[in-house]
């Protein structure tokens, strides 16, 4: 059970403690410690009641009969095991605006909301990132989440990185980005970790992504990688920064530096604790 997702569709629905109680059928102590994280593994029963109650329910179907749900329930298991029909462009923009997911190499994955903390840390890199493009008159143009990007210019991929740059403006249409950005950030959560330091870096490397970030607030470190076309598919060693380290932007040859230490010396305190 994703937890987060969970708490998000109570808010987003209204629903008071009392309230979910009641639909669920889950008695009110009990609920409250699976809502505050205090119960780890809530009981199948209750999980299914609340999903049943909060999350979207998408109907929508293909050819095959097989729904959406099926594969953004379990996306890592999808994605070992593809489904014999893949999903495509068409389809992702069939889909309705909740729950978000990404499309790789034909198979959906669910995109959690992100926590307020992830918010903060990809704003500020946007802020910073974009404040020195524009101080220099430069001509690569900075985009956040949510922006779709057709990464490998085929029908079965699109993605949406947490904050990316183009400095080609040619691939940049109305709708997405037709071809792999220069430069890539993700931060990770615990929903989307794996998908992100492994599908999406190897994804990222092979679509002619240049340079590639992931930063890990839980362990207050960012992972920076450089790809080039001469190397071999594996991908290379990484470099590993502190997030209050000076962190060179290598596309800008080490003109410009991102620095985080500002920002978690003013994180909210609720949030510092559980990061």
């Amino acid at each position: 059970m994703d937890l987060n997702k969970i708490l998000y569709y109570k808010k987003k629905k209204g629903y008071s403690n009392k309230k979910l109680a009641e639909i669920t059928g889950i008695p009110l102590g009990t609920l409250q410690k699976i809502l505050s994280g205090e119960t780890k593994e809530p009981r199948a029963k209750a999980i299914e009641a609340l999903e049943e109650a909060l999350l979207p329910k998408v109907v929508y179907t293909y050819e095959s009969g097989i729904s959406v749900m099926d594969y953004i329930r379990d996306p890592q298991a999808a994605y070992n095991d593809p489904p014999k029909t893949l999903y495509t462009i068409d389809d992702y923009y069939a889909l309705p605006d909740e729950p978000r997911v990404e499309l790789i190499d034909g198979v959906f994955y669910d995109m959690a909301s992100p926590s307020n903390m992830h918010q903060l840390i990809a704003g500020e890199i946007h802020r910073q990132i974009a404040n020195y493009i524009y101080d220099h008159d430069g001509h690569c143009i900075p985009f956040i989440a949510p922006a779709d990007v057709q990464l490998d210019c085929d029908n079965y991929t699109m993605v949406q990185p947490d904050f990316f740059i183009v400095c080609d403006p040619s691939i940049v249409l109305e709708q997405r980005c037709y071809g792999a950005p220069d430069f890539i950030v993700e931060v990770l959560s615990p929903s989307t970790r794996d998908k992100d330091m492994h599908i999406k870096a190897s994804k990222y490397k092979k679509a002619g992504v240049k340079e590639y970030w992931m930063i890990d607030p839980s362990r207050r470190m960012i992972i920076v990688y450089l790809f080039s076309k001469e190397e071999a598919n594996a991908l290379p060693f990484p470099t590993i920064y502190q997030m209050t380290d000076d962190i060179p932007v290598s596309i800008y040859e080490g003109q410009l530096t991102i620095n985080l230490t500002k920002l978690m010396k003013r994180l909210p305190p609720n949030i510092e604790k559980k990061v």
